[in-house]
């Protein structure tokens, strides 16, 4: 199995597809916007006008696009991957989305002799670039054996989570790690400031201890220089949040320390800042304190 259809070229998708043509995999792809083929198409890809092509043309079909909405468009629409796929093909969505939904998914396709494995990201856009994701797949077994060295090539941590649908369980569980976490580096960051210390060195001094973390290291720095270029969108990180919210009410769970920091973020898109990255938690902690 080593022609890979895939779905999605946005900030992870793309550098994610060209890992994999690096690894020597052949790839057929498609986004909506056709602009975001150019690149891949000039480095080798074959480009094609819907998901059903995409699956037509592949033993393993990737997905990677915004929401929930979006993949059921992709797999299930009218011109989805369902209409193309073959018996014995993979769908891999890498997405991250309601895990209610990703096992509706996954029975559907089974319907059509084909495999699905729920496989959400963490790791941003740098992990994206350099290969290094961590990858949490929901999934057969097997399924995952037969697919590893396609996921080897995006990622570094590849790790079972259990049946279709716990990838996405798993992946709202490190959003929760995050969000949270970054609200702390946020407060953190302003208290240094605010008591005349200099964040840098705070950030120096306290990263390779017990208070570490891959917020603090890589996203405190930009809080300090104002750097709120996206790495990963309040936006999408909002859409996050609401999946975990909603996925709680479920199962009747209340999540105080994340609801707050939902609110927060809230507050950056009502300032116009959702296009920002998550790092502009910061200036919603700030403008409280001003």
């Amino acid at each position: 199995m080593n022609k890979i259809g895939f779905i999605g070229l946005g900030i992870m998708g793309k550098p994610m597809a060209m890992n994999l043509m690096k690894a020597g995999f052949e790839l057929v792809v498609y986004n909506r916007t056709k602009s975001r083929m150019d690149e891949l198409i000039q480095s080798g890809a074959a480009g094609v006008e819907s998901p059903k092509e995409a699956a037509e043309n592949s033993d393993i079909i990737i997905t990677i696009v915004s929401d929930t909405p979006d993949v059921e468009d992709v797999i299930l629409g009218e011109q989805g991957v369902i209409h193309g796929v073959k018996a014995g093909s993979v769908v891999i969505d890498m997405s991250t989305i309601s895990p209610s939904v990703t096992k509706e998914i996954a029975l559907k396709l089974k319907e059509k002799n084909a495999d699905m494995l729920d496989a959400p990201v963490s790791g941003g856009d740098t992990g994206a670039i350099n290969g290094t994701l961590a990858i949490m797949v929901g999934g057969e077994k097997e399924v995952l054996d037969r697919c590893m060295p396609v996921l080897n090539a995006m990622g570094k941590t590849i790790t079972h989570t259990g049946t279709n649908g716990m990838g996405q369980v798993v992946k709202l569980c490190n959003q929760i790690l995050v969000s949270v976490t970054n609200m702390a580096v946020s407060e953190a960051v302003l208290f240094a400031q605010k008591s005349g210390v200099d964040p840098h060195t705070m950030i120096e001094a306290t990263k390779g201890g017990a208070a570490g973390s891959w917020q603090l290291a890589n996203l405190g720095p930009k809080m300090v220089d104002e750097d709120f270029a996206p790495g990963f969108m309040i936006d999408l990180q909002q859409k996050d949040l609401r999946l975990v919210l909603e996925a709680a009410s479920q199962i009747n769970l209340p999540l105080p320390a994340l609801s707050y920091v939902h609110q927060m973020y809230t507050s950056n898109q009502a300032n116009g800042e959702g296009k920002e990255g998550t790092q502009a938690l910061y200036k919603s902690v700030k403008r409280l304190s001003d």
